[in-house]
């Protein structure tokens, strides 16, 4: 049985959409759950969409979120180049091979003989207003030209394109591993351009010539080429290549969150959430699209998230490392029906990936992010992130929940000072920083156990005091565990915030 080879093929034409990612991870966990290989193919036979820097981008967008590329470009391998444009000359091989053996032929067609036939077509309320088996023999092209005529206009240079010579009523069937068998009837596929005027080969030609000469076993890949499938098998056929034609799987849709309709650039940006894995810059607007990197994800919470968008394991297990998802993956169990881009459980895979990363894993993006000027031990930062990740979502809420650690409140929660802030309080907080100032080193628990001694003198109770205690400290009514907050500040902190908020507040 030949080993499972398989292929991620993006064109250059932009910033690697989430999508894209998606479909290069079931690639990829189905090459490593059967040993196979895991290729990068750029497909950038369309120069006119070509984007300078987007070939680098895809290659580190999927660097970022842990997808390893086996062979390809920036890989290398048996198969070089894997870049299309560096592969032209093949492709016209096989293209007049098509020819050679009555598959495929000239069309000399300029854009205005085009567009009449279209406007014929609609003036007879024709639905196909295409090149077909129904309009070619009426058009300019070798099947209606003499041999003399064709070979005239070409060594002449007039410009051509070569076109599939698609069967005029045929049945053609097509076994998919995720919407099983896809009969399409030939007179609805029309005969789509081979190579272009420019010498370039199309998508259908390239692929298929690519992905023979590639060995590849399985094309995973959106659903937007499932119309496609048919003639590439009918490439596959005319080439001599059936048997070894690799099996097809069409990836559902990535739905809106609302799950109406296919998800855009423009909904990610209108509900505020990113649509590429790192932030891209357009190289002709300048315009900034963040990415889900620098938006503050971990890129195994995404891996899990994106994973889980139109396939499931089966159980009820939702949170799987990458190495569990290899192990758990079966593209059989991927479903036929669009899945909803739900970015609330984004951020719930991404919050339940920061809760299990180690504090001092967590400690690097505190310090990388802390604003000039603050310094702080990478000891403190890990226990500041053990304290706070229980309450982020995003790897850049540690630097914003943390402020408070490294500077004094200058204002008030004036909602708790207004009820909490009373003489009670005052008495409480008083004799409290009294005691904290003998203490050298403050621990939770000693500063827990200070606060009801002190409570329980003054006859108060703790429970009282508690936000009013918290305010003085942080400026906030809310926030994460008191007192271990207090223990990494130290006593001498936690005094002199007491002070100063006894200070300030006593006129409340």
């Amino acid at each position: 049985m030949q080993p499972v080879r398989v292929r991620f093929a993006p064109s250059p034409t932009g910033a690697l959409h989430i999508g894209g990612v998606r479909t290069a991870l079931y690639n990829y966990l189905l090459a490593k759950k059967t040993n196979g290989t895991m290729i990068l193919r750029i497909e950038d036979t369309d120069q006119t969409r070509f984007v300078p820097g987007a070939e680098a981008y895809i290659i580190k967008s999927l660097a970022w979120v842990g997808i390893k590329i086996d062979e390809g470009v920036g890989q290398g391998g048996p198969h070089a180049p894997y870049r299309q444009s560096e592969r032209k000359l093949l492709y016209k091989q096989y293209a007049q091979k098509l020819i050679d053996e009555g598959n495929a032929y000239y069309a000399f067609d300029t854009e205005e003989e085009l567009e009449a036939m279209r406007n014929r077509l609609k003036a007879t309320g024709s639905s196909h207003q295409q090149y077909s088996a129904t309009t070619r023999m009426m058009m300019d092209n070798s099947l209606t030209l003499s041999e003399s005529e064709v070979q005239q206009k070409l060594k002449a240079g007039y410009p051509y394109v070569i076109r599939l010579k698609v069967p005029e009523s045929e049945e053609i069937s097509l076994s998919d591993l995720i919407r099983g068998e896809v009969n399409v009837h030939s007179s609805q596929i029309d005969d789509k351009v081979l190579m272009k005027s420019d010498g370039m080969p199309t998508y259908h030609l390239a692929n298929v010539v690519d992905d023979y000469l590639m060995r590849i076993t399985h094309v995973i890949r959106g659903e937007e080429w499932l119309p496609s499938a048919p003639l590439h098998v009918l490439l596959y056929r005319f080439l001599g290549w059936e048997k070894q034609m690799p099996q097809f799987a069409h990836l559902p849709l990535l739905l809106k969150p609302d799950g109406n309709g296919k998800l855009s650039k423009r909904d990610a940006d209108k509900a505020g959430f990113p649509l590429f894995p790192l932030n891209w810059v357009d190289p002709t607007t300048n315009e900034l699209s963040k990415g889900f990197c620098e938006s503050g994800y971990l890129p195994d919470a995404l891996i899990n998230f994106l994973a889980f968008l139109g396939w499931n394991p089966g159980t009820e297990k939702e949170i799987f490392s990458l190495s569990e998802l290899i192990d758990a993956f079966t593209v059989e169990r991927i479903g036929k029906a669009g899945a909803r881009f739900d970015i609330l459980k984004a951020q719930w895979f991404n919050q339940q990936y920061i809760k299990a990363k180690s504090n001092t894993d967590l400690a690097a993006f505190l310090l990388t992010s802390l604003p000039q000027g603050i310094t702080c031990s990478a000891e403190k930062a890990a226990k500041i992130c053990g304290v706070l990740k229980e309450r982020v979502t995003f790897t850049h809420d540690f630097a914003t929940q943390a402020r408070f650690f490294f500077e004094a409140p200058t204002e008030y929660d004036q909602h708790v000072t207004s009820k909490k802030w009373n003489d009670d309080a005052i008495r409480v907080l008083t004799a409290y920083k009294q005691t904290l100032s003998s203490i050298k080193e403050l621990t939770a628990e000693m500063a827990k156990t200070t606060l009801e001694d002190v409570t329980t003198s003054l006859g108060i109770s703790t429970g009282k005091i508690l936000q009013a205690l918290r305010v003085s400290i942080t400026g906030a009514g809310s926030g994460p565990d008191l007192m271990l907050s207090m223990e990494i500040m130290g006593s001498e902190e936690v005094v002199s915030r007491i002070d100063r908020a006894l200070s300030t507040l006593k006129k409340v």
